[in-house]
């Protein structure tokens, strides 16, 4: 019997893409005794180490990049071939992954899922977040089979293998807390003003294909963030500037956390799109790009 196993190869996956057990526990749902019991006992089982322990950091060995590099491809398969056999019972893939721009919060889709789960198929839906190119990268290296993102299409997207349609526009605003040096100013904000101050810049999370940097060439002085939603806080903490998408400044403009200014620098809408791979077609995919398609998505 093979030494190596399915469950196993996707525990050394989520290890390595979120860089410790305990968050590959909590990508896969498991406790982080059950993942470092499955790599202890691979690894006896192989007679090698596969990862690096320094601390709380992890990193693969040569042997663990190896069965990293080969394992996702049997991963991938694995889940073409159970989609592929679910497809022909019921028409239904056994999983559909959706990978969504970090920008957007869940709640502009959990409607659509009580709507899609009323049909009881059978379809486990994986949904996850990424920034900017990211986002297009997971759709690209088949981490999704459908995704949600901001901005331009990646121009890999318009091969083939990939649809997209646009769903909406998204815009954003420039705005610091009161308490900010900027918010001082009674006049447009110009380059010169902001290089002594803070941006707060959202990271790119695109692991191969170059990442990209939005509102600003990255300044001096910046700080760089993991999300959309601690950069909010940041600027409602008054530690920096940068633009925002209206629809999440909003509230805050309202209230008067936040004070949205004129610049010299202006940050155009962006679309907001949906983009799919063809092989992955089935009744829940369908399903879900007429869906997106054609819901009335909020003021963004």
């Amino acid at each position: 019997m093979t030494k190596l196993t399915l469950e196993a190869i996707q525990v050394m996956d989520a290890i390595d893409r979120y860089g410790s057990f305990a968050a590959a526990a909590e990508q896969l749902f498991k406790v982080p005794s059950a993942i470092s019991y499955t790599v202890t006992k691979l690894e006896e089982r192989l007679g090698l180490a596969l990862f690096e322990r320094n601390g709380p950091k992890i990193t693969a060995t040569q042997a663990g990049r190896e069965l990293l590099l080969e394992g996702r491809i049997l991963l991938s398969n694995a889940l073409w071939l159970e989609n592929r056999l679910s497809r022909i019972a019921t028409g239904f893939e056994s999983q559909l992954r959706f990978t969504l721009d970090s920008v957007l919060p869940m709640t502009y889709f959990t409607q659509s899922i009580a709507q899609f789960m009323q049909h009881n198929c059978g379809t486990r839906l994986r949904f996850s977040h990424e920034v900017m190119t990211g986002v297009w990268e997971a759709l690209i290296d088949d981490r999704a089979d459908v995704i949600v993102a901001g901005g331009e299409p990646h121009p890999m997207s318009y091969s083939a293998q990939i649809q997209t349609r646009e769903l909406t526009t998204i815009s954003f605003v420039f705005c610091v807390a009161p308490t900010h040096p900027l918010a001082q100013l009674q006049r447009e904000v110009l380059q010169d003003d902001l290089n002594p101050h803070t941006a707060i810049v959202v990271a790119d999370t695109a692991r191969s294909l170059p990442s990209r940097t939005v509102g600003f060439a990255t300044p001096q002085n910046h700080m760089t963030v993991p999300n959309m939603a601690v950069k909010l806080e940041m600027q409602l903490a008054g530690l920096g500037y940068g633009f925002l998408p209206t629809f999440l400044a909003k509230p805050y403009l309202d209230s008067g956390a936040l004070i949205a200014l004129a610049t010299q620098i202006k940050r155009p809408p962006e679309s907001l799109i949906l983009a799919w791979r063809n092989e992955s077609s089935g009744a829940a995919l369908d399903w879900w790009v007429t869906q997106l398609t054609e819901m009335t998505w909020p003021a963004l």
